[in-house]
């Protein structure tokens, strides 16, 4: 068996996070940098935390916004014109 191929342990590895919470946990690195923890993950906080970095969710709320504009325009049309046959 060889020796020396692991890596070394680090039992007080610090953790921080974005949002500024630190803790430790043990790892083979010695500091380790995270984007979302447990104090502000959306799971586990209860909040809406929507992570956009292209531009993504606005258009996809303007493409829904939309979408329901068109629905509720068409719905009125269809009334409309039944409205006016009668």
């Amino acid at each position: 068996m060889q020796k020396d191929i692991h890596p070394i342990y680090h039992p007080d590895a610090k953790v921080t996070c974005a949002c500024g919470h630190t803790f430790t946990v043990g790892s083979t690195k010695e500091t380790i940098s995270v984007e979302v923890c447990a104090a502000c993950h959306p799971f586990f906080t209860g909040n809406e935390k929507v992570m956009d970095t292209a531009g993504r969710v606005e258009k996809f709320k303007a493409r829904a916004q939309k979408a329901g504009a068109t629905k509720k325009t068409s719905s009125k049309k269809a009334t409309k014109a039944t409205a006016d046959e009668a």
